[in-house]
């Protein structure tokens, strides 16, 4: 790990509040809200995501409901291109692309415009956190149903202790904190 990527996860790692027993007992939230209130903290999260993947590997940002709407925008506008959301069931207004999956504490579905991508667009996907991978498989599938080529997925914190990354071997993951037990 290069020392600005050492200095990103310190400062995410600085940054979460571990909320107990939500959403249920057993289930550990990993509240990321006070690194999206600290202005600079945000600006060098965005900034390194940035970097990471290069202002020129992707034509638009897609960003999971809820926080990878924040992180997406920021992006987006940080690099001049689109942003794109992916919604919970029932959000979005036209024909829409769907697909549920498990969640490590339940069921969703998730879904995206059928026209959100023009053909091959480049699409970088973000949200905040990758635990068990489902979320996110389902928007990389999402994704490719719509039209759009998956550039990479950036997540601010992984939990290494749960199988995400192995849900999604092949695929482009970068994390800018893995947190283990």
């Amino acid at each position: 790990m290069s020392e600005i990527d050492a200095a990103l996860a310190d400062l995410v790692a600085s940054r979460v509040l571990d909320v107990p027993d939500f959403p249920k007992p057993g289930i550990v939230f990993k509240d990321l809200m006070p690194l999206f209130a600290d202005g600079d903290v945000f600006r060098q999260v965005i900034d390194g995501i940035v970097a990471y993947h290069g202002r020129e590997s992707f034509d638009v940002v897609a960003g999971i409901e809820a926080r990878g709407f924040v992180l997406a925008a920021a992006i987006a506008y940080a690099t001049g291109v689109g942003v794109v959301p992916v919604r919970k069931a029932g959000k979005l207004p036209r024909a829409t692309h769907a697909v549920s999956y498990d969640l490590e504490y339940g069921q969703a579905t998730l879904e995206v415009h059928t026209d959100a991508f023009a053909g091959g667009q480049r699409v970088l996907v973000v949200d905040d956190v990758l635990a068990t991978g489902g979320t996110a498989a389902a928007t990389l599938d999402l994704v490719e149903r719509a039209g759009g080529t998956v550039a990479g997925l950036s997540v601010l914190m992984e939990l290494g202790f749960l199988p995400g990354r192995e849900r999604l071997a092949g695929r482009p993951v970068h994390a800018l904190l893995t947190v283990q037990p």
